[in-house]
């Protein structure tokens, strides 16, 4: 896959938290900051999925709903 250009202004103390963590790792920042937007990006997904079944799921077992309701 290739690889982009980002510009972007970020905290000191995060970014000198970065740099440590990618030095203990041996690993660089940017494979660093790749990965931490991908588990961003997943964490973030997950959740409109997660309550798409949900609704799915309560839709699909209404009648039982009603009945353990009464």
């Amino acid at each position: 896959m290739a690889a982009i250009k980002i510009s972007s202004k970020v905290d000191e103390a995060a970014w000198n938290d970065l740099r440590a963590l990618a030095e203990e790792f041996h690993q660089s920042i940017s494979g660093l900051l790749t990965e931490a937007i991908r588990d961003y990006v997943r964490r973030r997904r997950v959740r409109p999925a997660v309550l798409r079944h949900l609704e799915e799921s309560i839709a699909d077992n209404e009648e039982l709903g009603r009945l353990l309701a009464e």
